[in-house]
């Protein structure tokens, strides 16, 4: 089995619903850390969701990042298992920026 540490990182520039990561095949991940940060000085809201198949799961909603705030979301890790998606919407475009350290065991 390998195991490899990655980050996933993006800029929630759309108020749209965007993938962060997507558990490859044949893999099984280990989320250690979801960072969410506010630049703009306005603060902002974010949505988290798991979706595994069909199903989608509501990670965190309407969780509140203060102006000028990074918040660690995990309090304990948080495993995504083969082909599931992680995604975030801002509620507002061009505040937030995400970053999540992982672990991926294949």
């Amino acid at each position: 089995m390998a195991n490899n540490f990655k980050n996933a990182k993006v800029d929630l520039s759309t108020t749209n619903n965007t993938t962060i990561y997507t558990c490859p095949s044949a893999t099984q991940t280990v989320i250690k850390s979801i960072l969410v940060n506010d630049d703009s000085g306005s603060g902002d809201t974010i949505n988290f969701t798991l979706t595994s198949g069909a199903n989608v799961f509501s990670i965190y909603k309407s969780k509140s990042v203060s102006a000028n705030e990074t918040v660690e979301l995990l309090s304990q890790p948080l495993i995504i298992q083969e082909s599931e998606i992680l995604k975030a919407q801002a509620t507002n475009a061009n505040r937030l920026h995400v970053i999540v350290s992982l672990l991926e065991i294949s």
